[in-house]
């Protein structure tokens, strides 16, 4: 097996003491992906492990990618991701895919933090309250994508202006004002979940724009999207990066 160095050390850091069955089945995918996962990837640029990690679990809920989001987060636990963080990806994940694609990983979080030892239900990280949600929520809104989003839950046809004014109260007062991960965080795995399941890409220029607007600058979210695509692969990676061109390009307008 021509493994590299740097890639048996990295996976031994994510999976001490862990031997995968594919080195027997296997062999010649786990050598060329191992060293591109594992190697060229995370050589390509200064990602802290951390940050990498919170990434890919995201894009693997984006993706739908259950059994690999199992055995990520162990590694991410081992490269200093709380168990606190993990649930927050989990939890705002439902507001962005929906709690049907998200069940599975609500469970799997769970089974894989019990064998853990880690007792649950964690600490609880809310904020806000049913009286003032709708408040702290389009606060969110306007410290991520500025003044012009504090009239928007008003906006829209009389048909239709629930779901703005739900997008402040729950997809930000319920999600984006806990505590756990910050506002970068939350944008970081926004953009992931965004990216991984595609056909979103008006969403995902905005909160490409978004992230740019708080932090996450364009060599930023470059990072990102290189660092998860062996597990969404090409054409999604390919039309996010699309999606991040254009919305840097629109901002420097």
């Amino acid at each position: 097996m021509a493994i590299t160095d740097f890639s048996k050390e990295y996976h031994e850091r994510m999976f001490p003491g862990h031997v995968s069955k594919f080195l027997e089945t296997d062999p010649e995918f786990i050598e060329f992906f191992d060293n591109f996962a594992f190697d060229e990837v995370v050589n390509q640029d200064d990602l802290d492990d951390c940050t990498r990690m919170i990434a890919i679990i995201a894009t693997l809920i984006g993706c739908q990618g259950i059994d690999e989001f199992k055995a990520i987060v162990p590694a991410a636990l081992n490269f200093g991701v709380t168990p606190v963080e993990v649930k927050e990806i989990v939890y705002q994940a439902v507001a962005y895919l929906g709690l049907g694609r998200v069940f599975p990983f609500l469970q799997g979080v769970n089974e894989v933090l019990t064998a853990k030892g880690i007792k649950l239900p964690l600490e609880g990280q809310s904020n806000t309250t049913r009286e003032n949600r709708l408040e702290k929520g389009i606060q969110a809104q306007v410290d991520i994508f500025g003044d012009g989003m504090k009239e928007f839950y008003k906006s829209g046809s009389e048909e239709t202006r629930h779901i703005n004014h739900w997008l402040a109260d729950n997809c930000f007062g319920d999600y984006y004002t806990r505590s756990g991960l910050d506002y970068k965080q939350r944008e970081i795995i926004t953009f992931c979940f965004l990216s991984a399941q595609g056909g979103c890409e008006p969403q995902l220029k905005s909160h490409a724009s978004a992230n740019m607007k708080i932090g996450n600058d364009k060599q930023f979210l470059i990072k990102i999207i290189s660092q998860c695509l062996p597990f969404i692969g090409y054409p999604r990676s390919l039309n996010t990066l699309h999606c991040v061109n254009d919305a840097a390009a629109q901002m420097n307008k």
